[in-house]
């Protein structure tokens, strides 16, 4: 008979390979594996002010390029395509002075995404409303300190850049 000093660490060595056989590690696995292109057109915007939808469309592209194992491509024959709609862009006072001139002002940037594959088939769960996933990022700006609109406006596209590719990860 085999003591159970022997057979307790082979049996310990084989459970641990067993259970993590399939895991792995870095940002690549956040991502689905069956998706590997994503085509991205140039978001449609609402808004009057000019070249918004140009911009979000640059920010979401650096930061799939960046941060995720997606490549970007140029062609709607990709793998998928990520569809963005600036749906709202708006400021608005946060704190004044006593003599009404603005101090503090948020930015807020709207903007609905849907992610559909080459089928047309949506690749973002949307959990119980079957609607396009609306997503909004704010930013702060301080006309005094020096800091202008546009500065504000390239900070809410980067926030929601990036809540976008967020959103674009595997579910658990």
């Amino acid at each position: 008979m085999v003591p159970i000093r022997r057979i307790l660490p082979a049996m310990l060595i084989a459970s641990t390979l067993l259970g993590c056989a399939r895991y792995q590690f870095g940002h690549c696995t956040l991502y689905r594996g069956d998706i590997r292109t994503v085509y991205v057109p140039i978001a449609r915007s609402e808004s009057f002010r000019r070249h918004l939808g140009e911009l979000l469309t640059e920010a979401v592209v650096r930061e799939i390029e960046s941060s995720s194992s997606l490549k970007v491509v140029h062609t709607p024959q990709a793998d998928s395509v990520l569809d963005l709609y600036l749906v709202s862009d708006r400021k608005y006072v946060l704190a004044e002075d006593r003599f009404d001139v603005p101090r503090n002002i948020d930015y807020e940037l709207t903007a609905v995404m849907k992610w559909n594959d080459r089928a047309g088939n949506a690749l973002i769960d949307t959990a119980y409303v079957p609607v396009d996933l609306s997503l909004s990022q704010s930013a702060h700006l301080i006309p005094e300190g020096g800091q202008s609109l546009a500065v504000s406006q390239l900070d809410a596209m980067k926030r929601l850049a990036r809540q976008i590719v967020n959103q674009m990860e595997a579910s658990w």
